[in-house]
């Protein structure tokens, strides 16, 4: 059964550790990221952008197939299933398509309408038990055709989307999403310190987890970072192994070409990834 976020999330935030989002785009990711969470026995969530939705046949496919999946598995450990970066309409359709919990992205609209409609969006949640998850502040790099530089949040506009009674806040730090540019700057501790001194026990989200060193996710932990997102360093390391068996030629020996044979070193490169990531976030255990 599907949880919302709210209390897997409000545990992480007290106890000083993170809940890893990992993004799935496919039956075999879904699979590696519920398998992963089972055997550490880490709480997780799993994110689905707009991009991904729509690559698996829609909200109410990847709902159906989460549901279905966490039952045959036998998966004991709290999963909520996230809409990442939702518009305002992609929201209501996964209310509609039965996810536990949304991100409502409304970065790129005025404060002031991106308040009306958070708080919308606040009251809906609540009548259906979901959790809400909204954005100040741009996410820099890429994410389905958006591309921004990773700008800091004001804290006070942060301050004020986190009094409506979102569950959780993802704000601008300096980071990005994607592979990070060797330019970059690191994040702004001083900027999630003051996020975090304006809204107290609300955990805060960091998007972009690929790429940031280890220290700093550390850091970003003890200020107060409850959600980290990882999609991108999971689809490399897919990548990698899939790329390497067929490489090697094993597509071409005996029935290596059959799809089960043939992803299989990948996704157990993803599973490889998600534990890597879980001991370091310290969720191992938390479930």
């Amino acid at each position: 059964m599907l949880v919302n976020a709210k209390e897997m999330l409000t545990k992480a935030k007290a106890g000083k550790y993170a809940v890893g989002q990992f993004n799935i785009n496919n039956l075999e990711w879904t699979k590696a990221v519920l398998e992963t969470a089972q055997e550490l026995n880490s709480p997780v969530i799993l994110g689905v952008s707009a991009g991904a939705g729509k690559y698996m046949c829609g909200f109410k496919t990847v709902a159906a197939m989460v549901d279905a999946m966490v039952d045959s598995l036998g998966i004991t450990v709290p999963v909520a299933l996230h809409l990442d970066h939702g518009t305002y309409e992609d929201c209501y359709k996964c209310i509609e398509a039965g996810f536990s919990s949304i991100m409502f992205d409304g970065s790129h609209y005025p404060i002031e309408e991106n308040i009306a409609k958070t708080k919308e969006l606040i009251d809906v949640c609540a009548q259906k038990g979901l959790s809400l998850e909204a954005e100040v502040g741009s996410i820099g790099g890429e994410e389905d055709g958006v591309v921004g530089m990773g700008e800091c949040a004001d804290p006070d506009e942060c301050k004020m989307i986190a009094d409506l009674g979102v569950t959780m806040l993802a704000a601008g730090i300096g980071n990005i999403h994607g592979k990070y540019p060797e330019n970059w700057a690191g994040l702004s501790f001083e900027t999630l310190d003051a996020i975090q001194q304006k809204t107290g026990d609300m955990p805060l989200v960091l998007h972009g987890g690929t790429g940031i060193p280890e220290d700093m996710i550390k850091k970003a932990i003890s200020l107060g970072v409850a959600k980290i997102n990882v999609n991108t360093e999971c689809q490399i390391s897919f990548a990698a192994a899939v790329r390497k068996y067929v490489e090697e030629g094993k597509d071409l020996q005996g029935k290596g070409f059959d799809p089960r044979k043939l992803l299989a070193p990948g996704t157990q490169a993803i599973k490889d990834t998600v534990k890597e990531k879980m001991e370091l976030f310290g969720s191992v255990g938390k479930a």
